[in-house]
């Protein structure tokens, strides 16, 4: 998978910023907590969640060192209250167990849900918290069957030979059964809608470049070709009703272990 912009994602992820708030509000804190924040990112919502823990700690872990770097700097005034931890949120486990993970907006990047579910249950403590965000079955299906169909014209698809994508989106069955079989005593799973929409080709075109397709973008040869494949996504989007919209589709999981 291609890296993180770390920076451009800092200023642009909005969406995830506020869908976070609203799973962060899910998660019940006397303030002192340990939890571990699976997927920081650049530290937005860490630095929330951070906030509610005055008397407490948080891991901050993801597989970017670019997003780690970011968070590291927006973090600094925590001290020893925060520490940073790269690695892959499905075979990590916690050195002790823990009082909650938190995480939004990641584990769709992760291909195994068993293992990743399997790791968690080890980091908790018995009667831990898993509270998350992550995208469900369906999720951003518009613009994933643009991409595909454009990955399959002759100009792209020497570029594309063996891709596959890199999410999984789980449905709420499939997420309930994986964790009763982690070990989870109770789970609430649901989905929601969230279409987001946005004000101006360039920002969609920014957004889409910088989170949704980079790993299609990645397999670019230049430039000039990225441009031209961007262009074709964006066009089409314009022409949708409403236009410059993705169609996300949110998968929510509260547990117990």
């Amino acid at each position: 998978m291609a890296d993180w912009d770390a920076k451009a994602y800092e200023r642009i992820s909005d969406p995830q910023f506020r869908w976070g708030l609203r799973v962060l509000e899910r998660l019940p804190l006397r303030g002192d907590e340990t939890v571990v924040d699976q997927g920081c990112g650049a530290g937005r919502l860490t630095e929330v969640l951070l906030d509610r823990l005055p008397r407490g700690r948080v891991v901050a872990l993801d597989a970017s060192e670019a997003m780690l770097e970011t968070a590291r700097s927006r973090l600094g005034r925590f001290g020893d209250r925060v520490s940073f931890v790269r690695a892959d949120v499905a075979r990590w486990v916690a050195p002790a167990p823990v009082d909650a993970v938190f995480s939004t907006a990641t584990y769709h990047w992760v291909k195994d849900h068993d293992a990743l579910f399997a790791s968690l249950a080890r980091s908790l403590r018995p009667g831990g918290l898993l509270v998350a965000q992550c995208g469900a079955a369906g999720n951003l299906s518009r613009i994933r069957s643009r991409a595909a169909a454009l990955r399959a014209r002759p100009e792209y698809a020497q570029f594309f030979h063996g891709f596959a994508e890199p999410w999984t989106y789980a449905s709420v069955d499939e997420t309930r059964a994986r964790l009763s079989r982690a070990g989870f005593s109770t789970a609430d799973v649901s989905t929601e809608l969230a279409p987001t929409s946005f004000d101006s080709a360039a920002s969609y075109r920014e957004f889409v470049a910088k989170v949704v397709l980079r790993d299609d973008l990645s397999r670019l040869p230049d430039e000039a070709t990225r441009t031209r494949y961007l262009a074709a996504v964006v066009e089409s989007a314009e022409r949708d009703d409403p236009p410059l919209t993705l169609d996300y589709i949110r998968l929510n999981v509260d547990a117990k272990r």
